[in-house]
């Protein structure tokens, strides 16, 4: 295994957007990306603006650079089961979620590089109130955060929203994704993200596996 690759759906329209967003998610798992650097394996995150652009250079990376590890992150857009006691049989749940809902192939990589933020990247967001305190300041309403214990349970459709609620009254307005998740992502706790949203816990186990063992 030469590298690994991660790509993401995510970043907005300009490079500049997609490159904070990179940084975010490097800062998030930046214990994997420190590890990976230490034992000399490559460390490539990739934001690639819509979820289309993040599979087909997913699929591209895989048949052009088979000695990496290749990974697609992508939300789920919509609820999954919960999470089996073997992590393989959710990987198989995952590359099934994604060819029924996008009807994208898969077929030919391991199930297991494939990776979903449950339902959207804002479960990872909202899982850490403190840090969201820490980066909105006054006015801050974390009492309108889900309280869920497993994000992944919350619906898309409410999380927005009472992210929103949270931050209108600070002096940054309601959250903007193109505008806070980057800064956010970097003041994220991963072990809170990761006691919150099973997958996340998914995809770090196996990022750190496969460094491991490289």
């Amino acid at each position: 295994m030469k590298g690994i690759s991660i790509y993401v759906e995510g970043g907005g329209e300009t490079v500049a957007q997609r490159q904070a967003l990179r940084q975010g998610f490097d800062a998030l798992l930046r214990l994997q990306k420190e590890n990976a650097t230490d034992k000399g394996v490559g460390w490539k995150l990739v934001c690639e603006g819509g979820r289309q652009s993040a599979y087909e250079s997913f699929i591209s990376s895989v048949s052009s650079y088979p000695d990496a590890a290749n990974v697609l992150l992508v939300d789920s857009e919509e609820g999954l089961p919960p999470v089996p006691r073997l992590a393989g049989k959710d990987a198989v749940i995952r590359v099934r979620h994604l060819a029924n809902r996008d009807g994208w192939d898969l077929s030919g990589v391991s199930a297991e590089q494939v990776h979903l933020m449950v339902q959207t990247m804002e479960a990872w967001i909202v899982a850490d109130p403190q840090a969201l305190q820490a980066f909105y300041g006054k006015g801050f309403q974390a009492g309108t955060l889900p309280v869920r214990r497993n994000l992944e349970e919350e619906p898309k459709e409410g999380l927005v929203p009472k992210l929103n609620k949270a931050s209108r009254d600070t002096r940054k307005r309601k959250y903007k994704k193109i505008d806070h998740a980057s800064a956010i992502l970097k003041l994220l706790d991963p072990s809170k993200v990761a006691a919150r949203c099973p997958r996340f816990k998914l995809f770090t186990e196996w990022l750190d596996k496969t460094i491991e063992g490289a």
